[in-house]
């Protein structure tokens, strides 16, 4: 089964071109196939029926794990059955008749433009990791990618005559983005001033690093904004997906359109990106039921 797993941990590297942490996720998901089939005293993947695979769906919502997280396991599980099925080491796929759970969407969790600016302000520019921090808040409200997108951006990627950068989404899928000009000028700032302090006499291929001169990790962002966060007094619960999430509303409710928007967040199908226009719904009907007298 391990060696499966490599395979097709392999091909997704070399085919598909997906990134490190998709392939983690990836390789997460197809192992709790595995420690589950392997309670079952099921030596070989051609054992593995339809049956199975209702069972270990079921046991994934024993454990705790939500229909969304279900969800994701599950497209895991047949892409990997899939590649079996191509690759010939299974005859017949057995998720084949499998149904997706049902996910019921939620809106995402916005900030408005009075707690960006209270997030914004929030570092102590002080510092150079201050400075760089500020820096990386204004890059992602002002762009809306993906952190996992922020921390990858390498000094290359930004194009500051042009006033715009170059992100790498999923599948390494490249993509333009205007970036704005206050965070150009605190970009440059953090370049011209943070960054030779923090690297000292290293050097290093990435735009955001530490003090260490490491490349600035997902997770290290992470821990950074929620202190933010706590810092400026803000009540909801605030991520880095938070920014991205308000950077497309606030764009929407401007009159931006909805098409060009998909393209800066780097969606694939613009029904993902049309969760925006029901958030903007839902704000309407806020106004009207606040304001209009017969509400």
């Amino acid at each position: 089964m391990n060696q499966l797993i490599d395979s097709f941990l392999t091909y997704l590297t070399a085919v598909k071109g997906l990134s490190k942490n998709t392939l983690e996720s990836y390789g997460r998901d197809i192992l709790k196939l595995a420690v589950f089939l392997e309670g079952k005293d099921i030596t070989h993947i051609d054992q593995v029926g339809y049956k199975h695979i209702l069972d270990f769906l079921t046991y994934l919502k024993e454990q705790g794990l939500n229909t969304r997280s279900t969800s994701r396991t599950l497209i895991s599980v047949r892409q990997f059955f899939k590649f079996l099925l191509t690759e010939k080491f299974i005859e017949s796929d057995p998720t084949f008749l499998i149904r997706t759970p049902k996910i019921k969407m939620g809106l995402p969790e916005t900030l408005s433009l009075e707690d960006v600016e209270k997030l914004l302000s929030s570092p102590d520019e002080s510092s150079p990791e201050g400075i760089r921090d500020k820096s990386m808040l204004e890059v992602l409200y002002a762009t809306g990618i993906r952190v996992s997108e922020l921390v990858e951006l390498g000094l290359n990627d930004v194009n500051f005559e042009l006033g715009y950068i170059i992100a790498y989404g999923k599948g390494s899928k490249q993509r333009i983005v205007p970036i704005g000009e206050k965070a150009k000028i605190k970009l440059r700032e953090y370049l011209d001033t943070s960054r030779p302090r923090l690297l000292k006499s290293r050097t290093s291929p990435h735009l955001f690093v530490t003090r260490l001169g490491r490349k600035m990790t997902r997770q290290g962002f992470w821990k950074i904004i929620k202190a933010y966060s706590r810092k400026s007094g803000l009540t909801k619960k605030i991520s880095p997906h938070t920014l991205r999430h308000s950077f497309a509303t606030h764009l929407l409710e401007r009159g931006a359109d909805l098409r060009a928007i998909q393209v800066m967040l780097g969606h694939s199908d613009i029904s993902t990106t049309q969760i925006y226009t029901h958030i903007e719904r839902e704000r309407l009907k806020e106004v009207h039921k606040k304001y209009h007298p017969r509400s």
